[in-house]
Formats: C-alpha cells, sequence, structure tokens
C-alpha cells in the first residue's frame, strides 16, 4: 500500500492505531540511533531516511540515497535496511544476529515484514542503524556504481512515438 501522504505525521495519522503504535516505535528507534547526516523524509510512499541530495547528488535515478525506510504494508508492516547489503558480509553478519535472537527472520527486498512490534528485535534494529555513517554509505555505493555505464536518457518524441505506434499496428498490404 502505497501511501500518499506529504509528510510524516500525515502518514502516521492515515495508519490503524495498532500499526501507528508499532510504526511510531520503530521509528523512535531509528531516529535515536540514526548518524549524522542521515535525513527524515516521506518519499516512495514511506518513511525514509535518506542521504540528502546535496550531500550526494550523483544517483542514478536523482533521488536520494534510501538507507533505511518504514512501511505499512497490506499483510504487514517493514523496516527497509539498505545499508546491510552494502556487502554480504554485513548482510551475513546482520542474519545470524537476527536468527540468533530467536524471532522468526522474515525478509524480502531489503526488508524486514513484520506484524506485531514483539516480532522484531529492536535492540538489533538499532544497532544496524548506528552503523553506517553516511560517509560510509556515500563511498559503498560509489564503488559499486564505479564500473557502471551512465544510462542512456532517451527521449520520445511525437516522431518515435509515431513509429512505434505504426510498427505495432502495421498490417501487412
Amino acid at each position: 500500500m502505497r501511501s500518499e501522504a506529504r509528510t510524516v505525521r500525515e502518514y502516521l495519522s492515515a495508519l490503524p492505531v495498532d500499526r501507528r503504535k508499532a510504526i511510531t516505535a520503530v521509528r523512535k528507534i531509528i531516529r535515536a540511533n540514526l548518524p549524522d547526516g542521515y535525513e527524515e523524509a516521506m518519499n516512495w510512499g514511506m518513511i525514509t531516511y535518506q542521504v540528502p541530495l546535496a550531500t550526494y547528488p550523483d544517483t542514478y535515478n536523482g533521488q536520494p540515497l534510501m538507507y533505511a525506510a518504514l512501511a505499512s504494508q497490506k499483510n504487514h508492516m517493514a523496516v527497509y535496511l539498505t545499508g546491510i547489503y552494502t556487502s554480504q558480509h554485513t548482510r551475513d553478519g546482520f542474519e545470524a544476529a537476527y536468527r540468533a535472537t530467536g524471532k522468526r527472520f522474515d525478509v524480502g527486498q531489503s526488508c524486514v515484514r513484520f506484524k506485531t512490534l514483539d516480532d522484531l528485535p529492536l535492540p538489533l534494529i538499532g544497532e544496524t542503524i548506528k552503523s553506517l555513517p553516511v560517509s560510509e554509505l556515500v563511498e559503498a555505493v560509489r564503488q559499486a556504481t564505479s564500473g557502471r555505464k551512465p544510462r542512456a536518457k532517451t527521449r520520445r518524441t511525437k516522431t518515435t512515438a509515431t513509429k512505434t505506434r505504426s510498427r505495432r499496428g502495421a498490417k501487412k498490404r
């Protein structure tokens, strides 16, 4: 469920009470452990913790680098921890520490899913958030993208749109 909220306050107020309490508790842990230089914002329909464009403007999509996020999805809530994917060692360490808590390790594409606050090891979430300063995230991204070719920017003009349509709808004569 992508939110159209423009502020964190709007986002939280639109949630059912039980989810608002859970998201607010995780948000408190994130904010208490967030290294200097990240900003909290609404982006991609969720509460995000990101590197401001003023700090790192060279992103592939022109959007700030997301470090972490919180979202209330249709069937669960999620905390996104993109920083754990800066290395396989970091990701493996997070998984081992998570499993050691005895809580169910329910992960997706950079997210940890939870249905109730008790499903989430909050101290580990705090430690994970605290572990990656902005400068290290930016450097990891620079290294990961240094060998990539820049995306070719294609501009769709009326002429190319017409050619595409005529190819799709062309009848053999």
